[in-house]
């Protein structure tokens, strides 16, 4: 038989680890060894053990241990029930210099004071832990904050940290869908080629074409513009890409595309009722998105952050000052058509008080802190809902068929009603598609710009 092999030489003993009490600093890896130690003695309960060793990292001169190490504390001490040396060594690690781990400090500590009762103090510590945060730690953040300022009465700050909660919201595909399909169009027509001027003619909205059963031209209308005047279609851009992407985050893209088809039919039957003639351009849709806007932000407070509340708190003048505009510009015999922006607004109310919106809102929030925002709109029920819906286009359907009679017997309401009245729409009256001068006057409003020639 072979003879075993001869045993292999013992290499050299393994240095003993260091000992964590050991007089005098630690050094960085010894640091790191004993709060992993710590951390791990932590994990099985074994809290007064991991206290001591967290504790003999305190005061390394490495910023990121010590706070790493006076957390580790207070967690121990926490746990243990030792909630006043807790409350001092999350105090001490705000005090450190500032670290990645700095705003957890901030943020226990704050959780602390809401445990005693100060709630302003915790709101400052809140604040600090924000500074300091991560972008995916905010969220939490913002929501004890608003969840802080709702306990103390502060409604608009209380709305603006929640609004801040909401998930990332996917981008207004639907808005932006919109304005590539109207802006290229209307490029085409700014053109003056054959192409463009197909556009014109297959879209517009013309009296004669409706009358004769061609009703998609009630909603492709607000594809096209005035192809001698490049600020309609401009401005009528900038007000859709203003108000679009936040009535669409509003109400989910769904409710959002509905909105829009709806209140630019809405638009184009009140004109058609009224008016009568030639019409291009989409500023009875877009009224409709401010008034949309307009009564989803006072009676169903959607979360949307600072910026859209921004927007939100100017909505109501800008609807006032462009009707008023409207009327003035009638005056003086600019081609505008106030009907369509009314019909399109009235729309616009109604749909922004039936329909609810698909995401947080105040209400939901304060109501459900354990999210589930759904609970918050069943008092108005899915099939009221789709009943006022319903309504709309029946009451859309019925004014068709008005605005047909109106069309084949002896003019538009408005010629045969009162002589002044008459005389006030008779200055609306343009040439095709003239809406020129208004633009303008309209572009610092960020609102709607001039729609229409007899719109």
């Amino acid at each position: 038989m072979p003879e075993d092999p001869a045993p292999a030489p013992p290499g050299p003993a393994s240095p003993p680890a260091p000992d964590p009490f050991a007089a005098g600093p630690l050094d960085r890896q010894t640091a790191l060894a004993v709060l992993q130690r710590a951390e791990a003695l932590a994990a099985q309960g074994e809290y007064p053990q991991a206290a001591a060793l967290y504790s003999r990292v305190v005061g390394h001169r490495d910023a990121d241990l010590h706070v790493a190490a006076l957390l580790g504390v207070a967690e121990c001490r926490y746990r243990m029930d030792e909630d006043d040396a807790a409350l001092e060594a999350w105090r001490l690690a705000t005090q450190a210099p500032t670290t990645p781990l700095s705003w957890k400090a901030w943020q226990q500590l704050a959780a602390a004071r809401v445990r005693k009762g100060d709630l302003r103090g915790a709101i400052d510590a809140y604040r600090e832990a924000d500074r300091r945060a991560p972008r995916e730690a905010k969220a939490e953040i913002a929501s004890r904050l608003g969840w802080l300022n709702k306990e103390l009465g502060n409604t608009r700050a209380a709305g603006r940290y929640f609004g801040r909660t909401r998930p990332g919201s996917d981008a207004p595909i639907v808005t932006y869908a919109i304005l590539a399909v109207t802006i290229a169009i209307g490029l085409f027509q700014l053109t003056g080629t054959p192409v463009g001027a197909d556009f014109t003619r297959l879209f517009e909205l013309n009296t004669g074409d409706v009358v004769r059963g061609e009703y998609w031209r009630l909603l492709t209308v607000v594809l096209v513009h005035d192809p001698s005047n490049p600020l309609h279609l401009a401005f009528n851009m900038y007000a859709l890409w203003l108000v679009g992407p936040m009535v669409e985050r509003i109400y989910g893209r769904a409710q959002y595309l509905l909105i829009y088809v709806l209140t630019a039919i809405a638009a184009s039957i009140t004109s058609y009722i009224f008016l009568g003639g030639n019409a291009v351009g989409a500023s009875g849709a877009i009224f409709g998105l401010f008034g949309v806007a307009f009564i989803a932000f006072r009676v169903h407070h959607p979360l949307l952050g600072r910026g859209a509340d921004a927007i939100a708190r100017q909505i109501g003048f800008l609807i006032v000052f462009n009707l008023v505009l409207d009327v003035g510009l009638i005056g003086g015999g600019v081609g505008i058509d106030i009907f369509a922006h009314i019909g399109g607004l009235i729309a616009g109310l109604w749909l922004g008080l039936i329909l609810l919106p698909t995401g947080l809102t105040l209400a939901s929030l304060w109501q459900h802190p354990a999210g589930a925002p759904q609970a918050a709109r069943a008092p108005l029920s899915g099939a009221l809902r789709v009943g006022g819906v319903v309504l709309l286009v029946v009451v859309l359907v019925v004014g068709l068929q008005v605005g047909t009679i109106v069309r084949t017997g002896s003019g538009s309401i408005a010629d045969r009603g009162a002589p002044a009245a008459a005389a006030v729409i008779s200055l609306a009256r343009t040439p095709s598609r003239a809406a020129r001068s208004s633009t303008a006057v309209r572009a610092w409003t960020g609102g709607p710009g001039v729609h229409r020639s007899g719109r």
